[in-house]
């Protein structure tokens, strides 16, 4: 990590790779719901939702907080470094394994 940036977290992180993670973690649908942006609602597409969010501060600003809170969860409860009790289904999201907890 950049020493000029330390507490960064988006620091190095495309916002191409953002969206990927979050399209991983929630898939489109529940993305749009909790985002609520047409490029993430209607007809959603990597590429389509990158050229409007480059453009949109205020939407980049939201998937990047989402992004963080999400990573934080994450690390927060150890998804890296331990097994989860149980296995996710594939439509679970961060909220709902909060919610289990």
């Amino acid at each position: 990590m950049d020493s000029s940036q330390p507490n960064n977290p988006l620091h190095g992180i495309t916002l191409k790779a953002i969206l990927e993670y979050l399209v991983a973690e929630y898939g489109w649908e529940r993305l749009g719901d909790r985002i609520q942006i047409r490029c993430f609602q209607s007809d959603p597409s990597i590429s389509s939702s990158l050229k409007f969010l480059r453009k949109t501060e205020w939407a980049r600003t939201k998937v990047e907080r989402l992004y963080v809170n999400s990573i934080s969860y994450d690390q927060r409860k150890g998804k890296k470094s331990e097994p989860a009790p149980s296995a996710p289904t594939p439509t679970e999201s961060v909220w709902d394994r909060a919610r289990r907890s």
